[in-house]
């Protein structure tokens, strides 16, 4: 049989509702990066989201503004970004998504990105500052290696747009939960789930929820709620952040955590299928 494209792979990872972790690729350094993103995996994430280093994240809150910092200061380039995916790569067939800004595909060029993205082993592309409006060439990019394309929804967004995000989005639909940046939140949004009912009712493609989520509890809601997928950024690299100092304590950290994550939307995902 043909192998899977990347756009079939993270589609299959939500046949039932999955974990979506993120970290920032070089963060704290290269080697140690490498480790985190297998620990994330050994954990239970179903996809494995990486943030590309970026001086100016717009769309991030401090925590992970300063991982970039720390992964930028250690010389990671877009070149060592695609070294630590070959690297997970050759220990796992979990999906690999990416989040990018735009000026560092720009700079390399869309389909010398997008090609080396395919040779390293990344199954999607989420760019988070481009919007659908001037996506094309970033799509047919996508089409050409089968990498899925990723789009955000968020709760300004209209129906009209709304219409043309599911059209063009492959892989999964990132809900942005919350206004503002990313960042660990009390309490999801009120907003979040009608606005995650107008996106199911208009399409099939997975939709996973992102923003804010750090606790068990705010997973088993999302899920509750219909989500194919809870997306954890913040509170992962926080606590990346905390064990610096303390590499094997900070792996083990995150095993845990990922751990209780996805047990809670697994467990929430039984709930939905009696």
């Amino acid at each position: 049989m043909p192998a899977k494209s990347g756009k079939e792979r993270v589609a299959a990872a939500f046949a039932k509702p999955g974990f979506v972790g993120y970290t920032v690729a070089g963060d704290p350094n290269l080697s140690d990066s490498i480790e985190i993103a297998k620990a994330l995996i050994d954990g239970g994430c179903d996809v494995l989201e990486l943030g590309v280093p970026f001086s100016d994240p717009v769309a991030d809150g401090g925590v992970i503004q300063s991982a970039d910092n720390r992964a930028i200061d250690a010389g990671i380039t877009t070149d060592g970004v695609f070294e630590i995916v070959r690297a997970v790569r050759n220990y796992s067939d979990v999906p690999i998504v990416f989040l990018v800004y735009c000026n560092i595909v720009f700079r390399r060029g869309i389909d010398r990105f997008y090609d080396e993205a395919k040779e390293a082993g990344v199954d999607g592309m989420l760019i988070v500052d481009m919007p659908p409006e001037e996506i094309e060439p970033a799509l047919k990019a996508s089409e050409r290696t089968g990498i899925a394309q990723i789009l955000l929804v968020t709760q300004t967004t209209s129906d009209e747009r709304l219409d043309m995000i599911v059209r063009l989005a492959s892989g999964f639909i990132y809900l942005v939960s919350s206004l503002g940046v990313t960042g660990k939140r009390a309490e999801i949004s009120e907003n979040a789930f009608p606005l995650l009912a107008r996106v199911k009712a208009r399409t099939r493609i997975p939709v996973a929820v992102g923003f804010g989520i750090s606790e068990p509890v705010q997973a088993a809601e999302v899920v509750r709620h219909g989500a194919d997928g809870v997306i954890v950024g913040s509170a992962i690299v926080a606590k990346i952040e905390d064990h610096l100092g303390d590499k094997e304590r900070m792996l083990a950290e995150l095993r845990t955590y990922v751990r209780s994550m996805k047990s809670s939307v697994d467990d929430e995902s039984k709930k939905r299928r009696i």
